[in-house]
């Protein structure tokens, strides 16, 4: 029997997971990549990704996230990497903050290890915290932090390894389907798959025009903080932790290389136009939000960013991806528009666009994340 032939537009943080997950399935699987792997110039760079389980965004995303941990342990195992840690995270706002909500009903109706921390014994037992009137912190035991660039690196290479083909440095022209199947044009060559499925981050728009008006680039900026005394913000002491209630939402993570302490803002930093014109230049005016968010809730760390990084997303009107066929194509399936929040969900994704590749559909949860919402 002849192997299905699938191409996978974009192999970065979806698209590598996908590449792997179909190679490991036995199928032809082929990769377009711009770029190189694991570039900066999208959704996976500046160095750490969080993993949360008590998810702020919706208890719908629980069960992708606990299988997609399974599935982070098995890309570490098949290649010898370390690319989740583990260090526990605090989901910290205002107790009536509808996201907080959404932390305490994910940890109670899927059983996850977890405390809620009033605010004075969240500050005693994490210091580097500051907790204001009505505000509380749960403990999700089961969040911590991953590396993103490795991990696109990792499932490219592993990918190839069990006979995927990638293309680095090959940007795709155009895709058509066929009456026998997809013809992909790419580096000015044509290429025919069975199917297609297109990873392409900011870019995915452009390959899928319907779903201009409800995703678009936006662009993201990345800042690291200084502290006299680095130490008490090691994984060891200092938890990943998302802040929401506060004139913008933040998320922190450890210092990963033992002087800078990544602390970021949730807010993005205005849409992109052009993907491939993303300004990578930050105004001092446009980082007043996060330094005052640093300034007013954290302790030891000076408001001002010692170091900065700008990259992007795709980000669609309601902040979730869009994960699916295409209506009215049995061929070409999507995997865009994760908004600033899938990395920690790319291995159980690759899964998914493996099953939606290879049978038309998946096990996993994904109704809410259906192309028909936007495309009808």
């Amino acid at each position: 029997m002849t192997k299905p032939r699938i191409a996978v537009i974009g192999v970065g943080s979806m698209g590598s997971m996908v590449l792997w997950q179909l190679a490991k399935a036995g199928a032809e699987a082929v990769g377009f990549e711009q770029f190189g792997i694991g570039h900066d110039r999208s959704a996976a760079g500046g160095e750490s990704r969080m993993f949360r389980t008590a998810y702020m965004e919706g208890a719908d995303y629980v069960p992708l996230l606990k299988a997609s941990r399974k599935l982070w342990e098995e890309l570490e195992a098949e290649t010898g990497l370390e690319l989740l840690a583990l260090c526990g995270g605090l989901m910290i706002g205002p107790r009536e903050h509808p996201k907080i909500a959404n932390v305490i009903r994910s940890v109670r109706e899927f059983d996850i290890d977890h405390e809620i921390l009033e605010a004075e014994e969240a500050m005693r037992r994490f210091p580097q915290h500051q907790l204001h009137s009505g505000e509380i912190a749960v403990l999700d035991r089961e969040a911590g932090f991953m590396r993103p660039e490795l991990a696109v690196f990792a499932a490219a290479e592993r990918a190839e390894a069990l006979g995927a083909v990638i293309h680095r440095h090959t940007a795709v022209e155009a895709i058509e389907e066929t009456v026998e199947g997809v013809r992909v044009r790419a580096g000015g060559d044509d290429f025919e798959f069975d199917r297609v499925i297109v990873t392409a981050g900011p870019w995915t728009a452009r390959f899928l025009p319907p779903l201009a008006e409800s995703l678009v680039p936006r662009k993201i900026v990345m800042t690291w903080y200084l502290s006299s005394e680095p130490k008490r913000f090691s994984s060891e002491s200092f938890p990943v932790f998302g802040r929401v209630g506060g004139a913008i939402d933040i998320f922190g993570i450890p210092t990963l290389e033992g002087t800078m302490t990544k602390i970021g803002s949730v807010d993005t930093f205005g849409d992109v136009p052009d993907p491939d014109a993303l300004h990578r230049d930050v105004e001092l005016p446009e980082l007043r939000h996060i330094n005052g968010e640093v300034e007013r809730c954290m302790n030891g760390l000076r408001p001002d960013p010692a170091r900065i990084s700008v990259h992007m997303d795709g980000y669609t009107t309601d902040e979730h991806a869009v994960v699916g066929a295409i209506p009215g194509s049995e061929r070409l399936f999507v995997m865009g528009g994760y908004s600033g929040h899938g990395f920690k969900l790319a291995p159980v994704m690759g899964e998914i666009g493996k099953d939606l590749a290879l049978t038309g559909s998946t096990a996993h949860g994904i109704d809410h994340l259906a192309p028909e919402r936007f495309l009808r």
